[in-house]
């Protein structure tokens, strides 16, 4: 029989993952900072010892008192944690496994792996929902694409299951700081919980909820990039049930944002009782889905709990590597936990439970520049159609050279629009599509200015905030234009001669994709003049060796 020593045994997860434990045979040290708590949790649990210890007071003698087959870590928060155990570990060759779901925590464990397989032991971080169980179907759902374009993720956890200290401690440590994210093939800097979305949780039958979802940081972020064939943009979002929840939260966000806070941490001992204060509003529901795009296909994975059993998910990837590792099958070394299982693990332990998961597969729809020129797209010129061959996620770098107006209210509009002063400068353009739409983001050497582009007969519509401007497609073998046919407000159409005169055109010179566009506006003159040169931005990366393998036949 093994002996499990788990930090944090008796609180939110880890209590869920001690039982799991101790059902499954197994010996299980509780260890944590109440020894009050840890004998009340142990009360009546055969096989369970209850201990006073935690990641910073005790743990190591505890190790050494005990010498525990396995020390998993499921206390948390991870997101300013030090790898002091897991070094104790390796020290006393000892495996060890955690729950943590902190990006710089799980990414950084691999400095530990010289020293993890001269132990002879295995380290594995983020044996949680991230990244050991998104790594598992985001794998599974790309083995058979030669491309990945983009990669979505979300959770949104029932209002009952997200009010713990260490979930709202991990929550509170991102709100409004920067979140580095690889997007437009390039890595862009948002802010936690921000760019808020109203995510559908919904199954093929129409079960399911829409739950708002903000920025999140995840392990994800930084390892998806490098896994996959194409570096995909990755976002991962989460959230919790109640929208009014989620509206303070993202206020809140903005003086961290803005700098006026380090951090929402301070205020966690205001916070944390308020949020426990609305727990009897929440439902017993929570959802995670991942959505992966790419060589065509769009594939949905969803997965749905219920009776509030959404939390006992996040402990099913230490569980099953728990006993990988105790069965001698897992190799030494330190490592987050992305590649380490394939979805088929997870089966026999979701059974067990009150959810449900599917997924969906659809073809994405061809990219908007071609369903609105029909087959005039193919006629153009090659790098013309390739920018504008955009499906979930792209970018092109070159460079940019603004003329403003020399009348001061053109220097104005030329300002709000976000345009550089006048002058040559890097340019990149990151295009994102979702829905029908493309979002356009030029970034000219710093200065970033943002557009969405839908389809409207015959052409295309461009929206800047509540303005909207039509455009037809006039098009040859040369290049195409595009030729303003109306423009409105709210949607409100406005008189044609009050119009800003807008010309643009895009051609293919040698290698490179060209532009140029002129804005005047009548009684003021030219507004802005830009002009330029890009390249598409392919960089290919090939299959790691781990999932060209698990890719095999």
């Amino acid at each position: 029989m093994s002996r499990i020593l788990v930090i944090g045994g008796y609180g939110g997860f880890g209590a869920r993952l001690s039982r799991r434990l101790l059902a499954g045979g197994h010996e299980v040290l509780v260890a944590g900072r109440s020894m009050e708590k840890a004998v009340a949790f142990c009360a009546g649990l055969e096989g369970a010892e209850p201990i006073q210890a935690d990641r910073a007071h005790g743990i190591g003698m505890a190790m050494a008192r005990h010498r525990p087959d396995l020390v998993i870590d499921a206390a948390g928060p991870f997101q300013a944690s030090g790898y002091t155990v897991p070094e104790a570990c390796i020290a006393m060759r000892i495996p060890y496994l955690d729950l943590a779901d902190g990006r710089d925590f799980v990414t950084g464990i691999a400095a530990l792996d010289k020293a993890a397989r001269a132990a002879g032991v295995p380290i594995i971080a983020g044996a949680s929902s991230v990244p050991a169980l998104s790594g598992a179907v985001v794998r599974a759902m790309t083995a058979d694409m030669g491309r990945i374009d983009s990669v979505e993720m979300a959770i949104s956890a029932s209002n009952r299951a997200s009010a713990g200290a260490s979930i709202a401690a991990a929550m509170l440590s991102y709100i409004g700081r920067s979140v580095t994210l690889w997007r437009g093939k390039r890595w862009e800097v948002a802010h936690g919980w921000q760019e808020m979305v109203r995510e559908p949780f919904l199954m093929r039958d129409g079960s399911g909820f829409r739950r708002l979802v903000g920025i999140a940081d995840v392990p994800d972020h930084a390892i998806v990039p490098e896994a996959l064939p194409g570096r995909p943009s990755v976002t991962f979002r989460a959230g919790t049930e109640l929208d009014f929840q989620m509206a303070v939260l993202w206020l809140l966000s903005w003086p961290v944002r803005w700098g006026w806070l380090t951090s929402l941490l301070p205020l966690r001992r205001l916070l944390l009782p308020l949020y426990r204060m609305t727990a009897r509003l929440g439902g017993d529901r929570s959802a995670m889905h991942i959505t992966v795009r790419g060589s065509g296909i769009e594939r949905r994975w969803t997965i749905l709990a219920w009776n509030g059993e959404g939390p006992e998910i996040p402990t099913l990837a230490a569980e099953i590597l728990a006993g990988d590792i105790l069965a001698g099958r897992v190799e030494a070394g330190a490592r987050n936990a992305w590649f380490e299982l394939t979805p088929e693990r997870f089966e026999p332990l979701f059974a067990g439970l009150a959810v449900r998961h599917e997924t969906v597969e659809r073809a994405l729809p061809a990219p908007l520049y071609a369903r609105a020129m029909g087959a005039r797209f193919a006629a153009l010129p090659p790098l013309v159609r390739a920018i504008h061959e955009v499906q979930a996620d792209g970018g092109a770098e070159g460079e940019g050279m603004v003329t403003r107006g020399a009348n001061p209210l053109a220097g104005l509009f030329a300002a709000m629009m976000g345009m550089p002063p006048s002058g040559s400068t890097p340019l990149h353009v990151g295009f994102a599509e979702r829905d029908g739409e493309e979002r356009w983001t030029r970034d000219f050497g710093g200065h970033r200015f943002a557009s969405v582009l839908s389809e409207r007969e015959g052409g295309v519509t461009e929206r800047f905030g509540p303005l909207r401007f039509g455009f037809d497609l006039p098009s040859d073998g040369e290049g195409l234009r595009m030729v303003l046919s109306g423009w409105s407000l709210f949607r409100i159409p406005l008189p044609r001669f009050l119009a800003p005169r807008i010309a643009a055109r895009e051609w293919q010179e040698g290698e490179r994709f060209r532009f140029e566009v002129e804005v005047t506006m009548p009684l003021i003159g030219r507004i802005v003049h830009y002009t330029g040169w890009l390249r598409p931005i392919g960089l290919e990366k090939a299959w790691p060796e781990r999932h060209r393998a698990f890719a095999s036949p």
